[in-house]
Order: structure tokens, then C-alpha cells, then sequence
């Protein structure tokens, strides 16, 4: 291997690195990157952790714990990696070192202007929605993990609106049906939205265009609609649907939707804005009182009537679309989270605690979105001379 621009350690070279926790400046964003448990994690590998104050405010952590944690509070921009939640702002980027490695969601796929500006930094960024999604990178994988806090989160969100009760009641007074709730998009916030809506008592029904998740519908004890339509993808995703799919689909969706008490919407194609699934009529032809819950507004919405970031009522039915539900438990978002940077700082760091950013490696060149000409490369052949062009 030949080493590349690899960023200096601020201790030396023969010092390890030090990772630094930024304080997330979003005001809705209440998580934190690191929790103090993955804080000694580090600490027992030789790594020292630079905490922002107040960082862990918001998860209800405190710098006493951090500290206790062996953490220092201090400028986490002062550290060799830097790892935050949410992509940094432009002022942000500003006050990064040249060759500070960065860690967060990052948004490479609807922020190429933040991308180019971390380049121009000169850092070498890593973004965790882009971390491939095989088998070694698992424990890396913070997209399903906050997408599991979202899927139950919305379930919760869905019965504070709905005007009935979810599970089936026996009283003196009669019997109270049980809620019907479809999940359309079977990922995995929507498997964790059928789980958790089961668990509350509701008859839950999903939908997904890739039939071979039927199998993984049923078995969280919900049922399966099927509409005939199957558009399975690379990379566990869906593919975009054609225009005459998209036409038939909606058609049979409308009608299905009418039947339910709750729909929670999860599709998104990566890149894409997100397919509508629930139109206006469908909204029309559902029971007053109902509820739906988007969790593909950041990028349109699923439901034509979605209005990003807003709780609205169209023609008696709830429509939420909330655009961050793992900040709304940021306890346990902040710990699966942080034990998903811990795993991938562990790929990125030597046994000596010093930073090994291997380009040849499918994860940390597939995460990384800027600085990629600092990873090591592999040398070329003896004697072998590169071609022009």
C-alpha cells in the first residue's frame, strides 16, 4: 500500500488519535454522535474523545458523564476525527482543519453543494448513509438503526391522532373493534411500524412492490396485501416504478387504503423524490378520524396532500409528516447510533490507534464522499507505468 495524503494526527504520529463529539446545532436535532458508554469503548483502545459542552444535553447525557466516561470537554473541531449526527453547516465546515477525517449523516445524495464545500475543505469525509449494505458492515449501518426508531416512533404518533383505540376492547358498555393499519414500503422502518402497530393490538397489514418481503411482513404477525405489482431493486431497495405501474399501482392503492384506520408511508427511492402511493382521492375516500403518517417528506412525501414538517387535516383525515422522529427519542436513537460510528471508527483506526483510512476496502471507499484521493491506494505493479487518460 502507498499512503496518500493520510491526515496527520494532532499527537504525532506515534500518538493515537483523538475523536471529537460536536454539539449538533439543529433545533430540532437532540441527538448526540457518541453516548458514554461507547466513549470507555474508545478510551480502552487508546483513542482519546474531545466532547463539545453540552453535547449530550439534548439525549439527557451530561459532561460529568462524559468525563467519567474519560472524555475531555473541549473544541471537538481540534480533533483528528470528527463525528456528529447531522451534515455540517457552511460555518462549520469553516472552522475544520485540512485533513480532519468527518463522520456524520452527511447527505451526499441532496446536498452535492456541503459535499464540494467538505472537499474544498481538504477533509476527508465519510457519511454514514452511504456505508454499503452488506454483511461486514451490518453494526455500521446507522440508516437501519434510526430507521427502527422511526418506524416505531411513527406508530405512537399514529395513535395519539387517531380518534379510536388501536386494540380490540371488551367493556360493559360493548365491544370496540380492533384498528386496521397499513404500512406501505417494507423496509426496515416499516417492518418495525407492523411490529410495534401489532404489539399495540391494531390488525396490521403491510405493502411493499417487492414481493419478497411478504415472508418478512408476516412474520412480525401482520398480513400481506398483495396488488400485483412488484418492482424489486438492487441493493435491497425498490426500483422506480414505470409511468403506466405508477398509474395502476395508485389506482389499487386507492381503493385498498379507503379500508384502513391508519396508513404509515416509508417508500423512498434513494436519489428520487419519493413515489406518491396516497393520493387525494384515497385521502377523500378514507373514514373521518383517520390517520396518516409520511415518513418520506423530506423528500415530497409519499401522500400527494403531505405537507412537510406539519400535522394538517384534509377532508377529516390526519395527515403528519414528521421530518425527524429519531431526535424525538434521542435515548436510545444516540446509542444505536453511537455503537454505528464506534464500528466504523474501528475500520478506520490501526491497532495503534492511529488512522488507516484503506482505500481498497469496500466500506471506507464506498462511505466516503469527499477527500478520496487521501486514502491509501494500492501500490501498482513493479515496472508498471499508468497509461495517459
Amino acid at each position: 500500500m502507498t499512503e496518500t495524503d493520510v491526515p496527520d494526527t494532532a499527537g504525532g504520529p506515534d500518538q493515537a488519535i483523538t475523536i471529537g463529539v460536536v454539539a449538533e446545532s439543529g433545533a430540532d436535532e437532540r441527538r448526540v454522535a457518541l453516548v458514554p458508554k461507547m466513549v470507555e469503548r474508545l478510551s480502552k483502545k487508546g483513542l482519546r474523545v474531545l466532547v463539545a459542552a453540552g453535547a449530550g444535553e439534548g439525549s439527557y447525557i451530561s459532561d460529568d458523564a462524559f468525563t467519567e466516561a474519560g472524555a475531555t470537554i473541549g473544541d471537538p473541531r481540534q480533533a483528528d476525527v470528527v463525528v456528529g449526527v447531522a451534515p455540517p453547516s457552511e460555518e462549520e465546515v469553516g472552522q475544520l482543519r485540512p485533513g480532519t477525517v468527518v463522520v456524520g449523516f452527511l447527505a451526499p445524495r441532496s446536498d452535492a453543494e456541503n459535499i464540494e464545500r467538505l472537499e474544498r475543505a481538504g477533509v476527508v469525509a465519510f457519511a454514514m448513509e452511504s456505508i454499503p449494505r452488506i454483511s461486514r458492515a451490518q453494526a455500521m449501518d446507522a440508516l437501519s438503526s434510526q430507521a427502527n426508531v422511526s418506524g416505531y416512533r411513527a406508530v405512537l404518533l399514529a395513535a395519539q391522532h387517531l380518534a379510536r383505540f388501536f386494540p380490540m376492547l371488551t367493556t360493559a358498555a360493548g365491544t370496540v373493534k380492533p384498528a386496521k393499519a397499513l404500512v406501505l414500503g417494507v423496509g426496515v422502518a416499516g417492518l418495525q411500524a407492523l411490529a410495534t402497530a401489532k404489539r399495540l393490538g391494531a390488525q396490521a397489514t403491510g405493502y411493499d412492490v417487492r414481493p419478497e418481503v411478504a415472508d418478512q411482513v408476516r412474520s412480525v404477525g401482520a398480513q400481506w396485501l398483495d396488488l400485483g405489482i412488484e418492482a424489486a431493486g438492487e441493493g435491497g431497495y425498490a426500483r422506480e416504478l414505470t409511468e403506466e405501474e405508477r398509474a395502476e399501482q395508485q389506482r389499487r392503492l386507492s381503493e385498498a387504503t379507503t379500508k384502513f384506520d391508519v396508513v404509515i408511508t416509508t417508500a423512498l427511492v434513494p436519489g428520487r423524490k419519493a413515489p406518491t402511493l396516497v393520493t387525494a382521492e384515497a385521502v377523500r375516500g378514507m373514514r373521518p378520524g383517520s390517520v396518516i403518517v409520511d415518513l418520506a417528506g423530506e423528500t415530497g412525501g409519499n401522500c400527494e396532500l403531505t405537507e412537510p414538517g406539519e400535522v394538517i387535516n384534509a377532508h377529516g383525515v390526519t395527515i403528519a409528516s414528521p421530518l425527524n422522529l429519531p431526535a424525538e427519542m434521542p435515548d436510545h436513537a444516540s446509542e444505536l447510533y453511537a455503537r454505528n460510528i464506534v464500528e466504523l471508527l474501528e475500520l478506520l483506526v490501526d491497532s495503534e490507534g492511529r488512522l488507516s483510512l484503506d482505500g481498497s476496502d469496500a466500506i471506507i471507499d464506498g462511505a466516503c464522499v469527499a477527500g478520496k484521493d487521501k486514502l491509501k491506494q494500492p501500490e501498482s505493479p513493479a515496472g508498471e507505468e499508468k497509461a495517459d487518460g
